[in-house]
């Protein structure tokens, strides 16, 4: 009985029939029903996906604007709250940063992008796109931190789509002439196959690919669009984390959370000069301390031995068995050949070539620490 409340409680994104029609298996995720994988199996989604042109709903993900008198009172607002560069931000340009807390831990990441034009034809605009698990959390944390005359503007009635994959450039490009000029993190709106649409180059897969937002009510009409291609196939999440696993790019609530630092992460990239120097975000004190002496722990990546997999909380040991570590994601990875993890281990221990032992079904396997990704990245430039 438990079972059936709880089922009746997920929610549904608006591409649910279409993956219920397609076969694919639902699980909850984040409060909604999602598809974890389709009849072809995670490991032919994996590599259809690094191969071709995957289909991704992530409609679960929380989507909105702010906005506010002009571009630069917009981006000061957001500024406090993350370390990312917004005022540098140009118009169809999107970056990823984090919202901090006030010791600098991660409270979600998220993409934050600049329209080239505001959507009301005057002042200034931001669209972000934050995790599904803590938008809520997110947005009054947000709105409960901006100055008067900016505005969090939530966009419930939006989907989102991810064509991840080489081919996702071939697809797009009968349907939307302007995708392919786009390059590496820079979006603009655009018709997709007779859509209206916001569409961005990026996505969480390591591979070259688009994120298209659109209006709920046309997300099916896209996705049939979509998928009317011999080149593209519907992915669930299973491959969506085997992808991003091999990508080397963290998940939130696993490999970073609300005591993890950006430069502990590995993140320190995503914070510009000209925040370094400035400062104006929460953590400020912390962040600079462990980018001038380094931090503590640090996230790695590790190469396991043999087939078996270490998953999420396995013990990292060093060659003398003390615990150095532990990991935050692992698994198999389809494209790598092998079995992969990533986690947190003290910094003496996080050099590429460190020799480490990682506890597995209370076994110690031979691992070692190598530098991400373990699946090189594909981004267009």
């Amino acid at each position: 009985m438990a079972d059936e409340i709880a089922a009746e409680t997920l929610k549904e994104t608006p591409l649910a029939g279409m993956h219920q029609a397609a076969g694919a298996r639902m699980v909850p995720f984040a409060g909604y029903a999602m598809p974890v994988q389709y009849p072809a199996g995670i490991l032919a989604e994996h590599a259809w996906t690094r191969d071709h042109a995957g289909l991704f709903d992530v409609s679960h993900m929380g989507q909105a604007r702010l906005v506010g008198p002009d571009q630069a009172s917009v981006a000061l607002a957001l500024e406090a709250l993350v370390p990312a560069d917004l005022l540098g931000l140009a118009p169809g340009q999107q970056r990823y940063t984090q919202l901090l807390n006030e010791e600098g831990g991660i409270l979600d990441d998220l993409m934050v992008a600049r329209p080239p034009t505001p959507s009301a034809g005057e002042g200034g605009e931001l669209l972000i796109v934050v995790n599904a698990s803590t938008k809520e959390a997110d947005y009054r944390h947000i709105a409960g931190h901006l100055p008067d005359g900016v505005t969090l503007q939530r966009e419930d009635g939006l989907a989102l789509l991810a064509l991840q994959g080489p081919d996702a450039v071939r697809v797009l490009d009968g349907l939307a002439p302007e995708a392919p000029g786009l390059a590496f993190m820079q979006g603009m709106p655009m018709s997709v196959a007779g859509i209206p649409a916001y569409v961005t180059r990026s996505g969480y897969t390591g591979e070259d690919g688009y994120e298209i937002s659109v209006a709920n009510g046309r997300a099916a009409d896209l996705w049939a669009a979509l998928t009317a291609s011999e080149l593209v196939r519907p992915v669930g999440l299973g491959a969506r984390d085997s992808l991003r696993l091999e990508a080397g790019l963290p998940l939130y609530g696993h490999d970073i959370n609300q005591e993890t630092s950006p430069v502990e992460a590995g993140l320190a990239w995503s914070i510009a000069k000209r925040r370094r120097q400035e400062g104006g975000f929460p953590g400020r004190v912390r962040i600079a301390q462990e980018m001038a002496e380094g931090p503590l722990r640090r996230r790695v990546g590790i190469q396991v031995e043999g087939r078996a997999p270490a998953r999420e909380h396995a013990d990292i040991l060093d060659g003398e068995g003390e615990l150095v570590g532990k990991v935050t994601s692992g698994g198999f990875g389809p494209t790598h050949g092998g079995p992969v993890a990533m986690g947190y281990v003290v910094a003496d221990v996080a050099r590429p070539g460190t020799q480490v032992n990682l506890v597995i079904r209370d076994r110690r396997v031979p691992g070692e620490v190598v530098k991400l990704p373990f699946v090189p990245h594909r981004y267009k430039r």
